[in-house]
């Protein structure tokens, strides 16, 4: 009797066309298999036979309705990668801890509370993510993670953190938006290598002084929090590229902000401002500038020395007029004035010959110079 490829394939199966889990993992455990996708298969458990597979590195488990995982998990001594994200995990089981050649660890999107202080055993990790979840403290020894330099916490409900973070010499990012801290270790602040520092949404009313010891920050994020003003030793960030200050309660910035030489995107919007400092006339790297939604009724002429500026956004302001130097924007792609209380412009915006968009809705301007109106290439939105 001979049966044909097909019905073989859905005996096998189960009739469905598709392999079991438990049929995958010992197919792979047959093939010495080193990555295994179980994603998205609707899994409520992982079956203890995962443990036979001594010889995986990778192990994709996204996308299912997990809420534990097995201790036999720990028997996979070869893994480096562990992705768990969009489960339902509430807790890892202590034998992760066992998992000594692990890189990299993705549990974001799920339900954890606490991590187990085995954690700390992963020696070899690089990558920890956990973002989303519910976690409301760190254990200690997450300190011990001594290879770690990727850290992502985002989305969590963190007040506070352990001191031992400081000890983590080779985190170059610590993404921790979106939780509840009002104060940061002072001990991160001394971090060596740290490129990328991510606290947007959360309740800092200040930043210490200590923040200017954060030698090789590259990014530093501070969205929608409560800052009323910045330290001047902010300016000795000089590898700074991105500052994010958006939705805070700045009402002055202080003259050091000039010294952030490398400084390429520079978002304001969303304070109260009333002025800038003259300084900002050296931030000569400036490629984005947003300042939308404050309270300027006055630009100071030193932004005409932007000289790499393409996009400057001044919506919804009190300006009523603009500096002639804003045509030494030689590079400015597109400028953003709606929502002002703006009756003309300077002739001199004539010269931006790189300038695309111009938005001038929201304004009392009823009359263009002749070097902006009828331009080619230049798109204006009107009221």
């Amino acid at each position: 009797m001979v049966i044909g490829l097909a019905a073989l394939t859905s005996a096998i199966c189960g009739g469905s066309g598709r392999l079991s889990v438990r049929q995958e993992i010992q197919r792979a455990a047959q093939d010495n298999t080193e990555a295994l996708d179980l994603t998205n298969r609707g899994l409520t458990s992982l079956p203890p036979e995962i443990g036979q597979l001594s010889q995986l590195k990778k192990l994709w488990l996204d996308d299912n309705a997990l809420t534990g995982l097995p201790p036999e998990i720990g028997q996979l001594s070869q893994l480096t990668e562990l992705r768990l994200t969009y489960n339902q995990l509430t807790t890892l089981p202590p034998e992760v801890g066992q998992l000594a050649n692990l890189v990299e660890l993705d549990v974001g999107n799920n339900e954890l509370a606490a991590l187990p202080p085995q954690i700390g055993r992963l020696t070899r990790l690089e990558r920890l993510l956990l973002n989303k979840n519910k976690l409301e403290t760190l254990p200690p020894e997450v300190g011990q993670l001594a290879n770690l330099s990727q850290l992502v916490l985002g989305g969590n409900r963190l007040a506070a953190l352990p001191a031992e973070i400081g000890q983590l010499s080779n985190l170059t990012s610590l993404d921790l938006v979106q939780n509840r801290l009002t104060t940061i270790p002072p001990k991160i602040y001394v971090l060596p290598n740290l490129q990328a520092l991510y606290l947007g949404g959360n309740q800092l009313g200040s930043l210490p002084p200590q923040i200017g010891q954060l030698a090789q920050l590259e990014t530093l994020w501070l969205r929608n929090n409560g800052l009323t003003a910045l330290p001047p030793e902010i300016g000795q960030l000089t590898r700074l590229a991105k500052l994010e200050l958006g939705s805070n309660q700045l009402r002055a910035l202080p003259p050091e902000l000039g010294q952030l030489v490398n400084l390429t995107d520079l978002y304001l919007t969303h304070n109260q401002l009333t002025t800038l400092p003259l300084e900002v006339g050296q931030l000569a790297r400036l490629i984005e500038l947003d300042l939308g939604y404050n309270q300027f009724s006055a630009l100071p002429a030193q932004v005409g020395r932007l000289s790499s500026l393409e996009r400057l956004l001044l919506n919804d302001n009190q300006l009523s007029a603009l500096p002639p130097e804003l045509g030494e924007l030689s590079n400015l792609a597109g400028l953003s004035l709606r929502n002002n209380h703006l009756t003309a412009l300077p002739p001199e915006l004539g010269r931006l010959a790189k300038l695309k968009v111009l938005d001038i809705a929201g304004n009392r301007i009823t009359r263009l110079p002749p070097e902006i109106e009828g331009r080619a290439g230049l798109k204006i939105i009107r009221p």
